[in-house]
């Protein structure tokens, strides 16, 4: 059964240029702006891929302004991460780093093991099939964690 949506929500990974910024563009255009959706890597030397702004365009979700940003770079800017309610690391270098970071804090860290879909593939449709693969997962926890997108 689905949990109730938070009302801010985390996402992370390594780079913040792949995983975690397509979850947080799939997320808001499934749930909405009642939800406050930011992202974060553990690194920002890497700006957001092509490919991951190509397969998300395919299902309605604009990445193409997404600026890669670390959890220093929060930090820095006064995002604390106290202030989310739940964080979910979608790699084992960002879980490992959100635990570390949250360890004072009662927070939930969630791990959802996406594929890292960099470096896959020959050509640039096997290539697309990999991030279309991440993706995909990523809605399919989406939906699984907090229901499907309300209608209306």
């Amino acid at each position: 059964m689905p949990h109730q949506l938070p009302q801010s929500v985390l996402f992370c990974c390594d780079h913040n240029a792949v995983r975690s910024p397509m979850a947080e563009g799939i997320m808001k255009k499934l749930y909405g702006p009642g939800v406050y959706v930011q992202s974060a890597g553990v690194h920002n030397d890497l700006e957001i891929d092509g490919f991951a702004i190509a397969v998300c365009k395919e299902i309605g979700v604009e990445l193409e302004r997404h600026r890669s940003r670390s959890f220093d770079e929060m930090q820095q800017l006064g995002d604390d991460l106290s202030s989310f309610d739940h964080i979910v690391a979608l790699s084992p270098a960002s879980q490992h780093r959100a635990l570390e970071l949250t360890r004072f804090f009662h927070l939930t860290v969630d791990y959802w093991p996406i594929m890292d879909p960099t470096g896959l593939g020959e050509t640039r449709e096997t290539k697309l099939n990999a991030y279309r693969q991440s993706r995909d997962q990523i809605v399919r926890h989406l939906t699984e964690r907090w229901g499907p997108a309300p209608q209306g």
